[in-house]
């Protein structure tokens, strides 16, 4: 492998990358996390390794906005590892090289290896922070985005949906304006965008 990251998640609610390790896997999490779609989020929602050992040309095309990005910045291949403890899932750990190629038998052994040691250091480092906080050790260093939760919350609120529904709101937003979803968020914390579900978004009345 060339790289690895590891991504939290609550729900259906993607928390953000406590680490990666290098550039290219620092932009697969931002990828994941601005888009919604990817190796992460498929292998936590399904619980179970999600394989892309071709990501330029795969069998059976998928994450049609995250592969592009990906493949541009150098991704050949890409792989997802849940992080779990029997029914509760953490988040997910990822793994990309910069060229082609399906993991051997002993390398996704090694990689499910990888995946449970990095949940069992989570949960320790977890172990004694107060109920409903993260533990300082996870926050060192670690990207969540708190202003896009902020400005997901506050969209909710606008639109009368939910937390989830108001993030892809969010995300197709930044999409289709080809803008960072932490801008896009910094807008509405800043009440320069305004999101109405008459009119779709827009900016402030003065």
């Amino acid at each position: 492998m060339n790289g690895a990251g590891i991504m939290l998640m609550s729900g259906d609610v993607c928390c953000g990358s406590v680490c990666t390790t290098d550039k290219v896997s620092d932009l697969i999490e931002q990828l994941q996390y601005t888009l919604g779609e990817g190796p992460c989020l498929d292998a936590y929602h399904q619980d179970r390794p999600v394989l892309e050992p071709n990501l330029g040309n795969p069998s059976t095309p998928r994450w049609p906005a995250f592969t592009g990005p990906a493949v541009e910045a150098g991704v050949g291949a890409v792989f997802g590892f849940p992080l779990h403890v029997g029914a509760v899932r953490l988040g997910a750990l990822n793994l990309y090289r910069d060229r082609p190629g399906s993991l051997s038998d002993e390398q996704h052994a090694d990689a499910m290896v990888m995946a449970d040691v990095a949940t069992e250091a989570l949960l320790v480092l977890q172990a004694d922070a107060p109920p409903g906080t993260l533990a300082a050790e996870l926050e060192a260093g670690a990207d969540f985005h708190y202003v896009v939760h902020q400005a997901s919350g506050m969209v909710a609120a606008q639109l009368g949906v939910s937390v989830t529904d108001a993030l892809v709101r969010l995300r197709a937003h930044s999409f289709g304006n080809d803008r960072p979803l932490t801008e896009v968020s910094q807008d509405v914390v800043a009440r320069r965008l305004h999101f109405d579900d008459r009119n779709g978004e827009k900016d402030p009345l003065p």
